[in-house]
């Protein structure tokens, strides 16, 4: 049953994986672009497993930021898991050990959360864990392909291929930026906030990695006040 569940899992992950393989792709060009080795931009995929996250975090560490401003960064855009990983436990049930949620938790990405939200019947952890595994598999697998090919490239192209993090970004936000409006109004205050930081006297002191910080938790705060969820659309 458990094989049955696992492999079933796979198949229903195999998408994500293909998906994965060209974002992450992109993500190991880039940071070989910004100085790391092969290794190191492998070995940030296969602790990591997130997206949003490693793009930022290869941000600040190509500013040359501190540390303490890397686990900031990460703690904002991550935060998400933890309520992500709340909602998953409650369908899990209370059979499943700790160890087992741990576990479930580490392939809890996006997209893989999204596949086991929706999936019709009980959710286990051997389908979570087998859609998260090929997912990993096209996520690691496409950051060597890219950190490869990025080493053998040329550095004029090795630094243009920079700006596919931006169009990344720009690909994700601005569909859901037209749909939803306090999506709108959150990427505008999030540019305006960052123009701040980048101009104004004193603000552009302050350093790359704290400045993300700072302006996506003023951004998503300002929406929350502005855009109040009801408890009954929750």
């Amino acid at each position: 049953m458990k094989r049955q569940e696992f492999f079933a899992g796979i198949k229903a992950g195999l998408p994500v994986c293909i998906g994965y393989l060209s974002v992450s792709f992109g993500f190991g060009a880039m940071a070989v672009a910004q100085g790391l080795s092969i290794f190191q931009s492998v070995l940030i995929s296969v602790l990591n497993l997130t997206s949003a996250g490693q793009f930022a975090g290869l941000t600040v560490l190509a500013a040359g930021g501190a540390v303490l401003e890397l686990i900031l960064t990460q703690l904002v855009i991550n935060s998400r898991y933890a309520l992500m990983s709340m909602a998953l436990t409650q369908r899990l049930g209370p059979e499943t050990s700790g160890l087992k949620r741990m576990a479930a938790a580490f392939f809890n990405t996006d997209e893989v959360f999204a596949l086991g939200m929706t999936r019709v019947g009980k959710l286990t952890v051997s389908f979570f864990t087998g859609a998260g595994t090929i997912a990993a598999i096209g996520w690691i697998g496409g950051t060597a392909l890219g950190a490869v090919a990025g080493s053998l490239l040329p550095e004029s192209v090795r630094m243009a291929m920079s700006t596919l993090l931006y169009g990344m970004f720009v690909a994700i936000v601005i569909p859901q930026a037209r749909a939803e409006k306090p999506m709108a109004v959150c990427l505008v205050l999030a540019l305006v906030l960052s123009c701040l930081f980048t101009w104004l006297p004193l603000l552009n002191t302050v350093s790359t990695g704290l400045a993300i910080v700072i302006c996506t938790v003023a951004a998503a705060a300002l929406c929350a006040v502005l855009f109040p969820v009801k408890e009954d659309a929750q």
